[in-house]
């Protein structure tokens, strides 16, 4: 079994930035960060392959969020800038056993229990 374990989350202004981290209980595979804001099903936001040479972007953070890895750590990251009211939403932290990143949920075999972002305008 793999634990997941999002920091970083909170409250911010509109145009601020906001660093999440995942931390890993070993190392594993793909991985991403999705979002859930209320009453609105869970989005893909991000996703890193294993060695970081690969990563993917939800269309409506492309430019602004960063996504990044140290498997020396075991620790993942989402850089976000520009954030928008928009972006407000619980993010989780996701792991897969392939080492490839993918932008399917189901396609992810653990998960984290998610951190809350909250942008103000």
């Amino acid at each position: 079994q793999v634990q997941l374990v999002e920091s970083g989350g909170g409250l911010v202004q509109a145009g601020a930035s906001l660093r999440l981290s995942c931390a890993t209980s070993r190392r594993i595979y793909g991985m991403g960060w999705f979002r859930q804001a209320p009453n609105k099903e869970r989005e893909f936001v991000a996703g890193i392959s294993w060695s970081g040479a690969t990563t993917i972007y939800g269309d409506s953070v492309e430019g602004r969020f960063n996504i990044s890895r140290d498997n020396d750590k075991n620790m993942m990251y989402l850089q976000m800038a520009s954030l928008r009211p928009d972006d407000t939403a619980v993010y989780f932290c996701a792991a897969r056993r392939g080492s490839h990143t993918s932008p399917r949920a189901d396609e992810y075999d653990y998960w984290g229990q998610g951190i809350q972002v909250t942008v103000s305008s």
